[in-house]
């Protein structure tokens, strides 16, 4: 069965915010709720409105006002955006946090983290989550302790496996491909299966692996290793340097696929991954249990359900790759 969409969220509020307690079994009657929901990239102005332009600020606005939450009445929507300036993280959550925000409704695990640390008594819902528990960022997913609940996007090492199958199926002359990722990513259980996969297929996997803060030195590896395509390991770090990546993949005329679809929105060819709106929408739940007195600490952490396959014609027709009918009858979007 075909799955639907995916991306991150963000936020920004003119209205003061003020402190409240949170209801307790039940939405009180003229009380108003907080809610803040952060974006790591875009604009704040795509998240303003009753519709939102941004999907995911608008599945989770919308899910909130189907469970009983409308803005303007009951509900303090605050958006905010780090804007791509990861280091805001801290400042935007202490900012909410003195303005009593009730719940904060976060994307990926930097901005979680950074919540953290800011607050342990404000309950805050990740969206996308990745290997939380190793992470640190909760006990374990069937009782998270502390203030964080939410969904994450792993869903086992086989979805790696998936993805090689994927890129393998729409380009079924590659032989060399590389790895982007780090020698922990390459030695875990999703690389392995990764690597697994490659062998079955006859491809060639080999680890171009980027420094801390650029990936000059996995470029160089590409290059000099002759890849013929990349598959990018499942790591948060490829999301906040996609438009790099795409670019280089598109100057060098490399088919790549990813866990996230905003690498595809950005020039990538070709993404497999959890299906983000939906994960925004079920975001929504866990904000109304918490509102309505349920303790994150004790909400068990959901993983994905829903998935989606997001390829890049434009990308494609660039590469001088053409994508076959069947993998194109699989996709849940295609950008044209």
């Amino acid at each position: 069965m075909k799955c639907h969409a995916f991306r991150l969220a963000a936020l920004l509020v003119t209205l003061p915010l003020v402190a409240a307690p949170f209801a307790a079994g039940a939405q009180q009657p003229g009380k108003t709720y907080r809610v803040a929901l952060i974006l790591a990239t875009s604009p704040v102005a795509v998240m303003m409105g009753r519709d939102p332009a941004h999907p995911y600020a608008r599945a989770f606005l919308h899910e909130m006002r189907d469970r009983g939450y409308v803005e303007g009445q009951n509900l303090v929507f605050a958006r905010r955006s780090l804007e791509g300036k990861a280091e805001r993280g801290p400042e935007v959550v202490a900012e909410l946090v003195r303005g009593g925000i009730d719940v904060i409704v976060v994307p990926v695990n930097p901005i979680v983290r950074d919540a953290k640390r800011v607050t342990t008594t404000v309950p805050i819902v990740m969206v996308y989550g990745s290997s939380p528990v190793s992470e640190g960022l909760v006990t374990s997913l069937a009782r998270p302790g502390g203030n964080v609940t939410g969904l994450t996007n792993d869903a086992g090492p086989e979805i790696e496996a998936k993805r090689a199958e994927m890129l393998k199926a729409a380009v079924p002359r590659l032989s060399r491909v590389a790895y982007v990722g780090t020698k922990a990513d390459w030695t875990s259980e999703w690389g392995q299966s990764t690597r697994a996969a490659a062998q079955v297929l006859g491809l060639t996997l080999f680890l171009a692996e980027p420094g801390p803060h650029d990936y000059a030195s996995a470029f160089d590896t590409i290059r000099h290793e002759h890849a013929d395509a990349l598959i990018m390991a499942s790591t948060p770090h490829h999301f906040t340097y996609r438009q790099l990546i795409a670019e280089f993949a598109r100057k060098n005329r490399l088919p790549s696929i990813s866990r996230y679809r905003e690498f595809v929105e950005a020039g990538g060819l070709m993404s497999y991954g959890a299906d983000v709106l939906d994960n925004y929408r079920r975001a929504a739940w866990y904000v109304d249990k918490i509102l309505r007195g349920a303790k994150p600490a004790d909400m068990p952490i959901e993983q994905p359900t829903k998935f989606e396959l997001v390829i890049n014609l434009k990308s494609a027709k660039a590469l001088g790759v053409t994508i076959p009918p069947s993998v194109l009858l699989r996709a849940d979007q295609v950008i044209e």
